[in-house]
C-alpha cells in the first residue's frame, strides 16, 4: 500500500453480534493472546500492544457495544420471558410479503391477534384470582382449611368476594401498562432526524418516533383488558337491567378496539395529528371508569347470579376467544399463501403465520400452565371430589395437549429430517473439503472428518425453513382443538372414543404435556438468567431476546422495547461526527451487528456515505433476514446499501458457518456467478479452518471457527488492509448543505 493511498485517518468501527461480547473483546486488545493450543489447553502471550489503540494497519480501533440495550439487567431479562408471545406476534408484523398490496390486511390481522394475547393475559389471572379462589375455592370449606390468607373473605357475599379478588387482574393490567410506559422514555435522547435519506423500508428501522403509534396500541389494548375483566364478571351474573346495560357497553368498547386496530392509515399516522391519540385515550379513560362501575355493582348488588361448578360464563369466554384466534390465524395464512411472492418461497411465504402462531401457542401454554399449576396447589391435600380438581376449563386441558402433540411431533419430524438428510449434507460437504483442502495428508483424515461433520451440521439451516412451518400448522391446530371444549368433552373421553388409546393414558401424556411447559418456562428463566453473564448461555439464549426485539412495537404495545430506535440513529450520528471532522470510517459488523450497520449505512447523508467503507462478516442478511422479513431486506435494499458506501463493501463467510453467508454470490466451486456487476466482488468465502495440518508451532490443528468472530484472522487483516486502501482512494467529502 502506498503512502499516498492511506487516509489522514481511518477509524474501524466494530459492531459486534448477539455474542453479547465486552468491548475489550470486539477490539480485540485483551492483555494476553493464545498463541498456540485450543480452550482446554493452549499458550498464551501478553500482547505487544496492548497500551496501543491502534488495529492491525495503523487505524484507530472503535467499539460500539449494544448487548445490554435488549435487556441489560436479570430483571428485564426475566420479564422478556414472560413476555416472548407478545414479542413474537409482534415480530410477525414486519415478516409480511414484500407485496405491498397485502400490508394494510396483514397489519390487522396481525394486531388484532396481538389484541387477543391481550385478552388472554386478563382472562388467564382472572381465571386463578376469579374463578378457582373466588368461585371455587372460597366454596369449598375443605379448600380453605389451613388457608388463613383466603378464609377472611369466605363468609362474603359472592358478589363482594368477587369484586375484590378482580382486584388482582386489574393490578395485573396496571403493571403491564407502566412497564411499557417506560422504554419511551429511556430512548427519547436518541431520536432520529426529520429527514429521510433513503427510500427503502430497512432505513426506516429507528429513523421514525415509534412513541405515538405504541401509545396508541397501549391505550386500545388497556382498553380492551379492563373491558375484558368487565365482560367476564358480567357473564357471571344473572340478567337484569344494570347489568345488561353494563355488558353492551363493554361490548361496544371491546368492538371500537378492534374497528380501531383495523384501520392502518388511521393508527399509522404521524406524531403529529394527535386526534386519534384523544380518541384512543378516552377510549380507554372510558373503559377504565366502566371497570370501576362494574366492581361497584357487584359489591352492592343483590346476589344474582347463575349456577355453575365453575364461574358462569368464563369457559365460554375463553373458548370463543380461541375460536376467533383459530379465525384470524386461518385468515392470515390464506392472506399470505394469495399474496406470497412467486418467484420465492422464504418460509413458503408462511413467515408471519408462524411465528403469529407459535407466539398465540407459547401465551396459551403459559396461560394453562398457570391455571393448572394453581388448581394444583389449591387442590393438594383435598380428597378427590371434595376439591376443585376438575376446575380448570376444559379448553385449557386441550389447549396442553394441543401443545404438547404439535412440539411431540415437530421433534420426531425433526429427528426424521436429521437423519434422512444426513447422507446429502454429508455428501455435499464432502466436496466442499476436497476442493478446500486437495493436497491433505492421509493422517489429517480425522480432522477432514471433523470438518466435514461442522459443514453437514452447518447446512441444516435449510432444514429448519420445513420444520418451522410444520410447527406453525400444528400450534394453529392446537388452538383449533380447544374450541372443541365447547361441546363439554376432554380429550381423553374423545380419544378414546375414537383411536381407542386408554383413556388414562391420555391423561397421563396431559399432565406430562403440563409439565413438559413448566419445564420450557423454567429453562427460560434460566436462561435468560444466565444469558448476560457467561458466553455460551447469550450466543444461544440471548439469539432470541437481540432479534426479536430489533424491529419497532407495531403490533402489541406490551412486547420488549426495541433497541433499534437507539442504536441505529446513535450509529448514524456518531460515524456523521467522524466523517465530518475529517475521518473515514470503515465499519465492521459481525452476525447481527451487519444488520444493525446495513439499517444505518441507508441513513446516512451521502456525503457520509462517500467516506465509509463496510466489512460484514458472519452476516445473515441473505440467509435469515432475506427469508423472514422479504419487505425490508430485498435486493434493493441490499444493492442500495452498496450504492451508498460506493460498493467499498466486502462480506466474508464459510460454509462452516451455521448462522451468516453470502449476500450477493455464493462463489462456491463449479458453482454459476449469482450476481454480476460490482455485486459479484462484494461476497469473498475462506475455508474454515484455514487448515487441517497441525503447523509445527502448535500442537493441535487450528480451531472450526464456525459463527465466532474472527477479527485477529488472516484474512480479515487483508480485507481491512484492502478496504482501508479504496478509503485512500475515494473523494473527500463534500461540506453538508
Amino acid at each position: 500500500m502506498s503512502g499516498s493511498d492511506i487516509p489522514r485517518d481511518v477509524v474501524e468501527l466494530r459492531v459486534h453480534g448477539v455474542s453479547g461480547a465486552s468491548a475489550a473483546q470486539v477490539l480485540d486488545l485483551q492483555q494476553t493472546a493464545q498463541v498456540a493450543g485450543d480452550r482446554s489447553g493452549g499458550f498464551y502471550r501478553p500482547r505487544p500492544r496492548c497500551e496501543d489503540s491502534t488495529g492491525a494497519h495503523g487505524v484507530t480501533l472503535e467499539a460500539y457495544r449494544w448487548g445490554d440495550l435488549p435487556s441489560g439487567t436479570v430483571a428485564r431479562t426475566l420479564a422478556v420471558v414472560f413476555l416472548l408471545p407478545f414479542m413474537l406476534v409482534n415480530v410477525a408484523i414486519w415478516m409480511r410479503p414484500a407485496n405491498p398490496g397485502s400490508e394494510a390486511v396483514v397489519k390487522s390481522l396481525c394486531r388484532l391477534l396481538a389484541l387477543t394475547l391481550t385478552v388472554l393475559y386478563v382472562l388467564a389471572i382472572a381465571g386463578v384470582a376469579v374463578d378457582l379462589v373466588g368461585w371455587k375455592c372460597l366454596s369449598s370449606p375443605r379448600c380453605l382449611a389451613g388457608r388463613s390468607w383466603l378464609s377472611w373473605l369466605s363468609g362474603r357475599p359472592v358478589g363482594l368476594r368477587l369484586a375484590v379478588l378482580a382486584l388482582v387482574p386489574a393490578a395485573a393490567i396496571g403493571l403491564i401498562w407502566r412497564i411499557s410506559n417506560r422504554p419511551g422514555r429511556t430512548f427519547e435522547a436518541f431520536r432520529a432526524p426529520d429527514r429521510e435519506f433513503s427510500g427503502s423500508r430497512l432505513g426506516t428501522v429507528g429513523q421514525w418516533d415509534a412513541e405515538p403509534l405504541v401509545g396508541r396500541l397501549r391505550s386500545i389494548h388497556v382498553a380492551a383488558a379492563f373491558a375484558t375483566l368487565d365482560l367476564t364478571l358480567l357473564l357471571a351474573r344473572a340478567a337484569s337491567g344494570a347489568t345488561i346495560t353494563l355488558t353492551v357497553v363493554t361490548g361496544v368498547v371491546l368492538v371500537v378496539c378492534a374497528v380501531l386496530l383495523c384501520t392502518p392509515p388511521l393508527i399509522d399516522r404521524a406524531a403529529g395529528d394527535q386526534r386519534l391519540d384523544r380518541v384512543t385515550r378516552t377510549l380507554r379513560t372510558v373503559a377504565v371508569v366502566l371497570t370501576v362501575v362494574v366492581l361497584a355493582h357487584l359489591a352492592t348488588g343483590p346476589p344474582q347470579w347463575h349456577e355453575g361448578h365453575g364461574l358462569p360464563g368464563y369457559e365460554t369466554h375463553l373458548a370463543g376467544l380461541f375460536v376467533a384466534q383459530t379465525a384470524l390465524l386461518a385468515a392470515l395464512g390464506v392472506v399470505l399463501l394469495c399474496r406470497r411472492n412467486r418467484g420465492a418461497t422464504p418460509l413458503f411465504g408462511l413467515g408471519a403465520l408462524v411465528v403469529a402462531a407459535t407466539g398465540i401457542s407459547l401465551a396459551v401454554a403459559y396461560s394453562a400452565e398457570l391455571v393448572y399449576r394453581v388448581a394444583d396447589f389449591l387442590d393438594r391435600d383435598v380428597p378427590t371430589g371434595e376439591g376443585i380438581a376438575t376446575g380448570p376449563p376444559r379448553a385449557y386441558t386441550w389447549a396442553i395437549y394441543g401443545f404438547f402433540r404439535a412440539l411431540l411431533a415437530t421433534l420426531i419430524v425433526a429427528g426424521l429430517v436429521i437423519v434422512l438428510s444426513r447422507r446429502s449434507r454429508r455428501r455435499a460437504a464432502a466436496a466442499i473439503v476436497a476442493h478446500d483442502y486437495p493436497d491433505a495428508p492421509a493422517e489429517a483424515g480425522p480432522r477432514l472428518r471433523q470438518v466435514r461433520d461442522a459443514i453437514a451440521r452447518a447446512r441444516f439451516t435449510e432444514k429448519l425453513v420445513p420444520l418451522a412451518v410444520l410447527y406453525g400448522c400444528l400450534t394453529g391446530l392446537a388452538t383449533a382443538t380447544t374450541t372443541v371444549g365447547l361441546l363439554g368433552q376432554f380429550p381423553a373421553d374423545v380419544i378414546e372414543r375414537n383411536l381407542g388409546l386408554p383413556a388414562d393414558s391420555v391423561i397421563f401424556g396431559i399432565a406430562f404435556g403440563s409439565w413438559v411447559i413448566a419445564a420450557i418456562i423454567l429453562g427460560l428463566l434460566v436462561g435468560g438468567t444466565f444469558a448476560y453473564r457467561t458466553v455460551p448461555f447469550r450466543r444461544h439464549i440471548g439469539v432470541l431476546w437481540d432479534l426479536g426485539t430489533f424491529w419497532p412495537r407495531a403490533a402489541h404495545p406490551f412486547a420488549p422495547p426495541c433497541y433499534s430506535e437507539r442504536a441505529v440513529p446513535e450509529l448514524a450520528r456518531r460515524i456523521t461526527y467522524l466523517v465530518e471532522r475529517g475521518d473515514a470510517v470503515l465499519l465492521t459488523g459481525h452476525s447481527h451487528g451487519s444488520v444493525l450497520l446495513a439499517a444505518t449505512v441507508l441513513q446516512l447523508p451521502p456525503h457520509v456515505g462517500s467516506r465509509v467503507a463496510l466489512l460484514t462478516h458472519g452476516s445473515p442478511l441473505r440467509r435469515l433476514y432475506a427469508r423472514l422479513f422479504p419487505a425490508y431486506v430485498d435486493d434493493a435494499a441490499l444493492h442500495e446499501i452498496g450504492h451508498r458506501v460506493g460498493w467499498r463493501w466486502v462480506n466474508l463467510w464459510s460454509d462452516a458457518d451455521p448462522i451468516g453467508g453470502w449476500i450477493f454470490s455464493a462463489h462456491r466451486p463449479h458453482a454459476p456467478a449469482g450476481a454480476s456487476g460490482p455485486a459479484a466482488a462484494v461476497d469473498r468465502r475462506y475455508r474454515d479452518p484455514r487448515d487441517v495440518v497441525t503447523p509445527p508451532s502448535d500442537s493441535v490443528p487450528p480451531p472450526i471457527q464456525g459463527h465466532w468472530p474472527g477479527e485477529s484472522d488472516q484474512h480479515f487483516t487483508e480485507v481491512v488492509r484492502e478496504l482501508v486502501q479504496r478509503l485512500g482512494r475515494a473523494d473527500p467529502p463534500d461540506s453538508p448543505t
